[in-house]
């Protein structure tokens, strides 16, 4: 017999309290307290007397009742070769007569429970240019303007509503090879708008010794008008564009991006987006000369720029 350890009553103990219930006429409650023992429990070990007799009241293992049902190794490679037919698991369980919940379970853990899984994953390409100014990557984002502390910071997106005040946008410029940023908050992104800040971010970037050859953009309107292609030309610039829907193309400016937003944006309990716009600079003052990169072995923008330039 297996007795929990810390059991009050052996399998004998648990016979003669329902002996002297059933047959000495004593009350449940009386004997529980003797026993040690609550009521509740005393109504079990009774319960248990009466549909098995004194061998069920004997400890029961704490092993599960039912065991987990699996395909066997037939079965689980007809389901794998059924899956990359692209068939729905709930067909493949038809097929192979076993329970959908089997088949599912047993494909989710071989990462064959989404169809998009099947396809093989396109491999990763990085690149980095060697020379600063090689490439400049330039994106948007889209910031909603507030009057007070929103709901990511309240968790309450009624009392954190700032109705009607519209929404700014972030314009980025990040060299591939230094990660050196420059960044502004405009009203738009329109070609004169996108216009204006690339020229102020080559001024900028001349400003520290980097002489800009090339731009990359996205499909927006903004970078596909003429203006914005006479634009680069009279600064130099030979522009390249992202492939359509493939924003990874322009990666850099994307994780900036997200940086941004989680170091800047989103990183403290401003009263309203003139305060937030108003802590920018110096944001990137930090994250040029003193927030160290992975990517750059653990240095900043601004030491991997005289690095580069030395």
């Amino acid at each position: 017999m297996h007795t929990h350890a810390n059991a009050r009553l052996t399998q004998r103990g648990r016979l003669r309290l329902v002996s002297q219930h059933l047959h000495e006429n004593r009350s449940l409650p009386e004997l529980a307290a003797e026993a040690g023992i609550s009521l509740r429990c005393a109504y079990k070990w009774l319960a248990r007397y009466r549909s098995g007799g004194a061998a069920a009241l004997a400890d029961r293992r704490s092993v599960r009742r039912s065991q987990g049902r699996t395909l066997d190794q037939q079965q689980l490679q007809q389901a794998v070769d059924l899956r990359h037919q692209r068939l729905h698991l709930r067909h493949i369980a038809r097929l192979l007569a076993a329970p959908f919940s089997t088949v599912a379970r047993v494909l989710n853990r071989l990462g064959l429970g989404r169809l998009r899984n099947l396809e093989p994953k396109p491999p990763v390409q990085r690149y980095e240019r060697e020379h600063p100014g090689d490439l400049i990557h330039i994106d948007v984002k889209k910031l909603a303007r507030f009057r007070k502390v929103g709901h990511r910071i309240t968790g309450n997106r009624q009392q954190g509503r700032s109705a009607g005040v519209g929404y700014d946008r972030v314009h980025v410029a990040i060299d591939d090879a230094t990660r050196l940023a420059y960044v502004e908050v405009l009203a738009d992104e329109q070609q004169a708008t996108a216009i204006g800040f690339l020229s102020r971010a080559v001024a900028w970037f001349n400003g520290h010794g980097v002489e800009c050859r090339q731009v990359m953009s996205d499909n927006g309107p903004a970078y596909l008008s003429r203006s914005f292609a006479k634009a680069c030309k009279a600064l130099g610039l030979k522009h390249i564009r992202t492939r359509p829907y493939t924003p990874r193309t322009n990666g850099k400016a994307e994780r900036f991006i997200q940086t941004l937003c989680k170091e800047w944006a989103y990183a403290m309990a401003f009263q309203n987006s003139q305060e937030r716009d108003h802590w920018l600079p110096r944001y990137l003052s930090i994250y040029n000369r003193l927030r160290k990169h992975s990517a750059l072995g653990g240095r900043s923008p601004q030491q991997r720029l005289n690095e580069l330039l030395c």
